[in-house]
């Protein structure tokens, strides 16, 4: 999964998503497991406009992880 969240396609997500994942499977639950894999199933366009704030989550992919992930791509340094 950390290899997949690395090398989604495009940079900007391999980063954003690819850190996420990296520095807290360990200690993920086999549900948020799955929330990972539901959100990388979104087209990267998407998700990088979702993750960086360029455009709200829209209702259909709203979920308490793509949140988690966004809120942590906006507090990266």
């Amino acid at each position: 999964m950390v290899f997949r969240a690395q090398h989604r396609g495009t940079y900007e997500n391999d980063l954003l998503i690819g850190d996420f994942v990296k520095t807290r499977i360990a200690t993920m639950t086999d549900s948020e497991l799955d929330e990972i894999e539901a959100v990388m199933e979104f087209p990267d366009a998407e998700l990088a406009d979702w993750l960086t704030g360029r455009k709200p989550i829209p209702p259909h992919a709203d979920t308490p992880m793509l949140r988690r992930i966004r809120e942590a791509a906006l507090n990266r340094q």
